[in-house]
């Protein structure tokens, strides 16, 4: 399809979005190569913030086929809504390559399980309002959902593990306490020994000196 040939806008949006889903398609062939975490964690910053432009510029162009629909045939429509759709798919085929590399990523890295479900980028929002039904709607809240529920049992699971620990140090922390007052009472029994012992000694160096 000559997007040109229907409006210049369009043809400049199309050309854009090509460039971002060819640099995001050359962007995870490289991040399947990475090895090491913290460079996976940066390209992977990237490639976000190439598809969170890439969403921005599907929007736009809607809004543009919106604008000048009355002016084109039935056919040229029904020709850039299904243009818009691809490039939605697309771009939710991306989001979902994004979604299984961040999720190794953490795993790798063992992530604090405080953090949220998918911090950073609401890819379940990527689909535009527009292009969802309801259907869509509902499976993607219901998905949100439960996610946030595994995330608070994970959560619920760190605290209980947390709180196990706490009381596993505090009753070491008491019987290393006990302890010590035993050796100190102890110290103290030897050295009153040994001042007995050492009293009984100079008297006995008196009696024996009386008898001299």
């Amino acid at each position: 399809m000559d997007l040109s040939s229907i409006s210049d806008d369009l043809a400049e949006i199309n050309g854009q979005i090509t460039d971002i889903f060819r640099a995001l398609s050359n962007g995870f062939q490289k991040l399947e190569k990475i090895k090491d975490v913290n460079r996976q964690s940066r390209q992977l910053e990237e490639l976000t913030d190439k598809m969170r432009e890439c969403k921005r510029l599907i929007k736009e162009f809607d809004r543009e086929v919106k604008d000048i629909e009355g002016r084109n045939d039935p056919e040229t429509n029904k020709m850039l809504s299904e243009k818009k759709q691809s490039m939605v798919k697309e771009l939710n085929s991306y989001v979902a390559l994004k979604k299984q590399h961040q999720t190794n990523l953490e795993n790798n890295k063992r992530v604090d399980l405080f953090d949220g479900p998918n911090e950073g980028f609401a890819e379940d929002n990527v689909l535009l309002a527009s292009s969802m039904t309801n259907q869509q709607l509902m499976d993607s809240g219901n998905r949100m959902m439960d996610e946030t529920d595994q995330a608070i049992e994970r959560s619920k699971q760190v605290v209980h593990e947390t709180i196990n620990v706490g009381t596993e140090t505090a009753a070491a922390l008491k019987a290393q306490t006990e302890q010590m007052s035993r050796i100190v009472n102890e110290l103290d029994s030897i050295h009153f020994s040994i001042k007995k012992a050492s009293q009984l000694v100079k008297e006995i160096g008196r009696q024996i000196n009386c008898y001299i």
